[in-house]
């Protein structure tokens, strides 16, 4: 049998031609779903642990399709992962980086391979559209290669110091702090899992990777990635269950050495707040959610804004930290703004997202499908709802891309992260008061700015007040960032460091300086 054809999909990717590609994932979901109902295991240093408890995983696209039974695991689980972990830790901290560094990039080619089985089964158990499991997927690999590169051009991060004389040798060097947890989200459950992962083991640390409830499957995919490529027993451990029992055990642990987590303001301050009650300093590296603006100047090319709002506001149903949520536009072009976004939303096909047709799929659970009524009915309340604003027919969560318009500027849904395709719609006269308002919330994620003046752009880079910035992007107006292109990270309520995945600081993040001075 011929080796399949290579693929890469970006999120900028806004369709395959390519009929190949849709034959492999067509195929992909019918392999998938025949594997379907198998009890997974976790994986604690190299063995495969059940617990007393299982919970069934079924799919918003159908809630009676059972995806697999995991693991509940326990409080003991944890402790027993971090132990392992911090068993392996002095030996994968010995190996050569150069080693480490070829395990890591074998198993970026893993999640290559298996790309479509991978993307399948994310878009089964989160309700993700093809394209945008497809980019998830081949984002996770190439987020390994990209910290695997850094280690390499940085020559493993030694680098010589000052010296006092020709008798004096002084290097800085950084070093792994041992065991590192990250606890990854629904909505990116292969690169927001794997990206952290990844950028832990290359730079030494043993890791203990907790998915979000609502996506063990893809998450135990990549643990089998990890596996196959080589990483050592307890380098690697992967342990599911409750936030409440297994994510807060992990974090009480005090052999813990750092933490990464992508999820909610709330929870992510709570990490923070907790760490630093600990016996000394731990890093944490928290990524938190973001009320991403988009202004559109009256200067605007209006088909790249309606496609690019269109594009981050309903991707993945809204269920992106960077979507736009929020968009002024000059009260000049408001009206032909609403005509082209109407235009393009009306398109929207709504249905199980592994149909071709259709390019939003459910939203991701009960709750999220039950918020989605609980705003639609307070801005229908309060404001005008232009489209959508209601549930779809079906076994699963289905929801309506939804347009608002004539919500008042002081509601408090102006500043509250929904996290669904809702998008409300304000006009302005000056460009300084769409500014205020933009940058008048705690978070600072992503931001998006629609003008053909040269002037107004840089005026507008110079002033808002977010960690990525996108211009006349009519593929994502604040969405789609990729390893190497665009730097991730937020501002504010956004990010607790300041340093941004997929760039030249963050993979230093998971290592501490050493000073070394040896005298002759």
């Amino acid at each position: 049998m011929s080796e399949k054809k290579k693929f890469k999909v970006t999120y900028s990717t806004l369709a395959s031609p390519d009929p190949l590609l849709h034959q492999y994932y067509d195929a992909a979901v019918i392999e998938a779903k025949a594997g379907f109902g198998k009890t997974f295991p976790m994986l604690i240093g190299g063995e495969k642990r059940f617990a007393e408890k299982t919970f069934a995983k079924t799919s918003p696209i159908d809630t009676d399709m059972v995806m697999g039974y995991f693991q509940y695991g326990s409080e003991q689980d944890a402790h027993d992962a971090i132990a392992a972990a911090r068993a392996a830790f002095p030996g994968w901290r010995d190996t050569p980086w150069q080693e480490r560094v070829a395990i890591m990039r074998k198993a970026a080619d893993l999640i290559s391979d298996r790309l479509f089985h991978m993307a399948a089964v994310m878009s089964i158990e989160i309700g993700k559209n093809r394209l945008e499991a497809l980019g998830d997927v081949e984002e996770t690999a190439d987020l390994i290669r990209y910290n695997c590169d850094a280690l390499e051009k940085n020559e493993g991060y030694i680098r010589p110091l000052l010296s006092e004389s020709e008798r004096h040798h002084n290097r800085s060097v950084l070093k792994p702090y041992g065991v590192w947890v990250v606890i990854s989200p629904f909505n990116f459950p292969a690169a927001l899992a794997g990206g952290p992962s990844g950028a832990a083991l290359v730079a030494g640390n043993a890791v203990v990777l907790k998915p979000a409830t609502d996506t063990p499957y893809t998450a135990w995919l990549l643990a089998e990635c990890f596996r196959d490529a080589g990483v050592p027993d307890g380098v690697f451990n992967y342990i599911t269950g409750s936030g409440r029992v297994v994510g807060q055990t992990l974090l009480d642990d005090p052999e813990v050495d750092g933490v990464t987590f992508t999820g909610s303001y709330d929870v992510g301050m709570h990490i923070l707040r907790q760490f630093a009650q600990g016996k000394y300093p731990r890093p944490v590296i928290a990524e938190m959610g973001g009320k991403n603006p988009v202004i559109i100047s009256k200067n605007a090319d209006l088909d790249k804004a309606a496609m690019g709002v269109m594009r981050s506001a309903f991707g993945l149903q809204g269920q992106k930290c960077s979507a736009a949520s929020r968009v002024y536009v000059h009260q000049e072009v408001k009206d032909p703004f609403m005509e082209k976004l109407l235009g393009l939303t009306e398109q929207i096909n709504v249905g199980d997202p592994t149909d071709k047709a259709n390019w939003m799929g459910p939203v991701a659970n009960k709750g999220a499908y039950e918020d989605y009524q609980r705003y639609v009915a307070d801005l229908r309340e309060h404001g005008r709802i232009i489209y959508g604003g209601e549930t779809l027919p079906g076994n699963g969560y289905y929801v309506a891309p939804t347009i608002v318009d004539d919500l008042p500027l002081d509601h408090p849904l102006w500043k509250e992260e929904m996290f669904l395709p809702i998008v409300t719609i304000a006009p302005f006269e000056k460009l300084e008061d769409a500014m205020t308002w933009a940058n008048d919330v705690d978070y600072g994620l992503t931001a998006g700015f629609f003008s053909e003046d040269d002037e107004e752009i840089q005026w507008w880079l110079d002033n808002i007040e977010a960690g990525v910035l996108y211009v006349n992007r009519a593929s994502g107006a604040t969405t789609g960032a990729w390893p190497g292109y665009q730097s991730f990270g937020g501002w504010k309520g956004s990010g607790s460091t300041g340093k941004a995945a997929g760039s030249f600081y963050y993979l230093p993040q998971y290592m501490h300086e050493q000073s070394q001075t040896i005298v002759d």
